[in-house]
């Protein structure tokens, strides 16, 4: 999966509607900039690739003050929000994926129900105790890593990755079903985004020329 398509997608909701360098504003603003693949480039692509594909719908507005080109807003979609959860829902529950696309979940996570968070949560772990299974088939971390060489210290890192993370996924859990936070359904949502005009403290000096204020 692409951390960035479930990025974007879920950045755009969130505002409604929103233009290319709103969307890029609140992904620095949130570090995936530097945890994922969302870069200046990759962002206006994905954008592009997304309108085309029927997920986004392009609005074009008037040209900046600065005397530039028109402004592309994007909105989501219908087949767009579906996309989104259908991701959002895979990456959750799915533990063979990289960081990136964890990190998108979790910052994602709230747009869902509670309960249906910590379900999905739940068989997290469960994939989490079916691959440390596979591991161990080969691998038997009571003997240590010598056992196969210093390879071994490869499972070691895995069994110990996968055990952390099942450590924290069951943190998670309990805090969500503990009443942490604010999710679908329940209220006011937490809003991570930065308002019109608001000075980004994490910005990057690069730009889009169709962006310009």
């Amino acid at each position: 999966m692409s951390a960035i398509r479930l990025l974007v997608l879920g950045a755009v909701r969130q505002h409604g509607r929103a233009h290319g360098y709103q969307v890029r504003g609140d992904l620095e603003y949130w570090g995936a900039h530097e945890w994922s693949n969302a870069k200046p480039g990759s962002i206006y692509h994905a954008l592009k690739q997304l309108a085309k594909q029927g997920l986004l719908r392009e609005h074009e507005t008037a040209p900046s003050t600065a005397g530039g080109p028109p402004r592309t807003e994007y909105e989501i979609t219908e087949a767009g929000t579906e996309e989104y959860f259908r991701l959002l829902r895979e990456a959750l529950t799915s533990y063979d994926q990289k960081t990136d696309v964890k990190s998108a979940a979790i910052g994602f996570v709230v747009d869902l129900p509670r309960a249906e968070a910590a379900a999905l949560l739940k068989e997290r772990i469960r994939g989490i105790e079916e691959w440390r299974s596979a591991v161990t088939e080969h691998y038997v971390p009571e003997d240590g890593p010598e056992q196969l060489g210093h390879i071994g210290e490869i499972m070691n890192l895995w069994l110990h990755t996968a055990d952390a993370e099942a450590a924290w996924t069951r943190g998670l859990i309990a805090r969500i079903e503990g009443g942490a936070y604010t999710f679908a359904g329940e209220g006011e949502p937490f809003v991570g985004v930065l308002a019109e005009g608001e000075e980004n403290p994490y910005a990057t000096e690069e730009r889009h020329p169709g962006d310009a204020r």
